[in-house]
């Protein structure tokens, strides 16, 4: 009997839902609306209804809106040599780098570390001028839905957002438009948002920005205090003076903090490498109760 009647509830909102379809639908939300209701009824399930509402965003949201800001850009500089661009490529671990001459409006083109890595591994000395590739240029104020179009087209992951004097206002890549459907992409340095530390293999931690100061002096026997900043984050952020960037270090009171992940806002893990004395660390995961 159950059964029939969860048959019937399906039944019936399937047919407002295919209804709506065939009708000239004209209130967005009201659409929404019935996939949530479809979602909480399990009729689709809610990560289902998370990416079909990441869907109906990108149509109104454009590259301002998510786009890394022009001072918080990774850059090359054009004149480096090969070895330093090695160097900040592997310190870095992204895939794709704009390439700048006198400043970053002075955009020569993309390298991707593929390139620069196959270049290496075939024992050439190539300049890095020589590796680039185009640059993607649009204008900041592009829908994201018309700019996944256009990457999936074009076949290139990142482009330039240009304001409308010219200049470079940031950039921004396939996968900035595909976390807005998808959610964020993770990758080996991301932590769960409750776990404050992770002791790694390799002798060294990863430990989430949102780690209480006091948490963190207890845990590394360090005494880092600001009366402006509760987390380990704040207190970093205060320190440099701007938000962190990935790949930036810090050294304080014999640790090194590595900037891993971060965003426009604010800094999201480090990676922490400790003396020795350090070793016994094991994972913490934040009270519950506590209040940061």
């Amino acid at each position: 009997m159950s059964e029939d009647r969860s048959s019937e509830r399906s039944r019936g909102w399937w047919e407002r839902f295919t209804q709506s379809l065939r009708g000239n639908v004209e209130d967005q939300e009201g659409l929404l609306e019935l996939i949530r209701e479809a979602s909480e009824r399990e009729i689709i399930d809610a990560e289902s209804a998370r990416m079909i509402d990441g869907i109906f965003r990108i149509g109104e949201m454009t590259v301002r809106d998510v786009m890394i800001p022009r001072a918080q850009m990774e850059v090359i500089e054009i004149d480096r040599p090969v070895s330093e661009v090695i160097s900040r490529v592997v310190e870095l671990g992204h895939s794709r780098y704009p390439v700048v001459g006198d400043d970053r409006d002075d955009v020569r083109g993309i390298l991707l570390a593929k390139d620069l890595l196959r270049a290496c591994q075939q024992g050439s000395a190539p300049t890095i001028e020589e590796l680039l590739r185009p640059a993607t240029y649009i204008p900041d104020s592009k829908h994201l839905d018309h700019l996944l179009y256009e990457f999936r087209t074009g076949r290139h992951h990142m482009a330039l957002a240009v304001d409308e004097y010219g200049g470079v206002a940031g950039l921004i890549t396939i996968e900035d438009v595909l976390e807005i459907i998808v959610g964020e992409i993770e990758d080996e340095y991301d932590i769960d948002e409750d776990v404050m530390i992770v002791p790694r293999e390799d002798g060294d931690y990863l430990v989430n920005a949102l780690i209480p100061l006091e948490d963190f002096n207890a845990a590394f026997a360090v005494r880092l205090e600001d009366d402006d900043a509760d987390t380990l984050g704040g207190w970093v952020s205060r320190e440099l003076g701007h938000v962190p960037r990935v790949g930036e270090k810090l050294r304080v009171q014999g640790l090194q903090l590595e900037v891993l992940r971060a965003d426009r806002r604010r800094v999201q893990s480090f990676r922490l490498t400790a003396p020795s004395s350090a070793s016994g660390v094991t994972a913490v995961e934040r009270d519950s109760d506590a209040e940061l």
